[in-house]
């Protein structure tokens, strides 16, 4: 079992282990081996905006550089950004994103990306992680001259900026361009996503009012962004926007408010892009990949749209996992991250933002419009602290019997789902039932269970 990864790479509070300096340079070091040993010669290391990202970045950089690698520091740029430049620069081997995603500033992490800009597999992160609890040192042997150099790319945000715009279409009908402008509101988390959004959504294409773009280190999600939508909300209604547009700290999340002020999960994004995508002939093998925890009206939309629906387990990995097995070219998840795998090789919530834009100006309807194609059962999620012992809940009697009689109750009108986090000491407990007072007191029900037990 892995000691350091977790479903989206190693997470924890900065400054305390695993996120700590001794450990950052060892995961330089031992990616900087496997960039080696795949041939590769070059490291890009991007950031978000938390305060522990430079401190982090020093280690991670000098461990690779000790190894023999030389390292391009892209600063702070969107996760899928990383991704991109892990195919566009030449000698890239691998790219690392220090980020702990949409977590608050005091959390931090270290996420891999290989060659071509794919999330390791799990054989390469266990190698990875081998390397990193070595108490051997596994470049004693590399020559003084044969230390890498450490460099900034200065140009990082301008080669993704020119990406993401060359995936967007001005062209909202086969008569012509758009005859105007689309009134967006953005919500930038105080995150990684503060300067491309000026970048990519700029006055030439758009009407764009942009909040939270003002970082400091310690302001990153915090009430704002993909997690808190609620200002994004409010300033839709007070400009009269078409779309509200939230990323969350890394910027491969996208959650959208509609022109009502009413939040659009990652679900009802996916069905959206979904539906338009089979009726322009470009969904690939009329397939949609998402995992376990999307809400079952998802199923039942895809479901009557005649599109075959496949699901992974949690993190947008095993998504991609399952996309590339099966050969689906969309997939996500609830939560907002989207892979549009003919676009990029990771989830990215501007380009999923893009590719929303698109389908509303193609097809000249408002997003609650487009919204309609899929009912969203009520859905409630809580998280609940525990320890890091983990025991297997549904070994324990008192739990396991109020789970059963919450399913019992709900019978096919809803469903629970029950799991450790991967990057948190969090159990996550998710209800689905057919109204939101009844499915809340069943979710809470299994919590207090759950609390009582654990």
């Amino acid at each position: 079992m892995s000691q350091l990864f977790g479903t989206d790479g190693i997470r924890g509070r900065a400054n305390c282990y695993p996120i700590t300096c001794d450990i950052a340079m060892k995961t330089g070091r031992a990616v900087g081996d496997f960039i080696l040993q795949s041939g590769f010669s070059r490291l890009v290391i991007g950031k978000d905006t938390r305060i522990s990202g430079d401190m982090l970045e020093a280690g991670i950089a000098a461990g690779a550089a000790s190894a023999g690698v030389d390292v391009l520091l892209a600063g702070v740029i969107p996760t899928p950004g990383v991704a991109f430049l892990c195919t566009s620069l030449e000698g890239v081997g691998a790219g690392v994103v220090i980020s702990a995603s949409h977590n608050p500033y005091y959390d931090n992490g270290i996420k891999i990306f290989g060659q071509g800009g794919i999330k390791l597999t799990d054989d390469q992160e266990e190698s990875i992680e081998a390397a990193i609890l070595s108490p051997a040192d596994p470049v004693a042997d590399v020559p003084s001259e044969k230390i890498g150099k450490i460099q900034p790319l200065s140009d990082s945000l301008e080669q993704y900026a020119h990406f993401l715009k060359s995936k967007f279409s001005f062209m909202v009908s086969p008569e012509g361009p758009a005859s105007q402008k689309l009134n967006i509101v953005l919500d930038a988390s105080n995150g990684a996503a503060s300067k491309m959004v000026h970048l990519v959504f700029s006055p030439d294409r758009f009407d764009a009012a942009i909040i939270h773009d003002a970082p400091d280190g310690y302001n990153i999600n915090d009430n704002c962004g993909s997690q808190h939508t609620g200002d994004l909300e409010k300033m839709v209604m007070a400009k009269g926007a078409d779309i509200g547009l939230a990323f969350d700290g890394d910027a491969d999340r996208l959650i959208a408010v509609d022109e009502t002020g009413t939040t659009i999960s990652g679900d009802q994004i996916l069905a959206i892009c979904a539906k338009f995508a089979k009726e322009n002939k470009k969904l690939k093998n009329n397939i949609l990949v998402s995992t376990i925890m999307s809400n079952v009206g998802l199923t039942r939309a895809l479901d009557a749209m005649d599109i075959v629906h496949l699901k992974s387990g949690v993190g947008d990995r095993k998504v991609l996992e399952e996309m590339i097995k099966s050969q689906a070219v969309i997939g996500g998840e609830d939560s907002g991250h989207m892979i549009f795998l003919e676009e990029h090789s990771t989830g990215d919530g501007m380009l999923s933002a893009l590719k929303l834009i698109e389908v509303m100006l193609y097809t000249r309807q408002s997003l609650s419009e487009l919204a309609r194609v899929m009912q969203v059962f009520p859905q409630v999620l809580i998280n609940v602290e525990v320890d890091a012992s983990r025991p297997d809940f549904m070994q324990i009697p008192p739990i396991a019997e109020t789970i059963q009689q919450v399913e019992s109750e709900l019978g096919d009108q809803g469903r629970v789902l029950i799991r450790y986090s991967g990057t948190q000491p969090l159990l996550r407990v998710m209800v689905e039932g057919p109204d939101q007072a009844r499915t809340q007191a069943l979710c809470e029900k299994i919590c207090a269970a759950i609390r009582a037990h654990i």
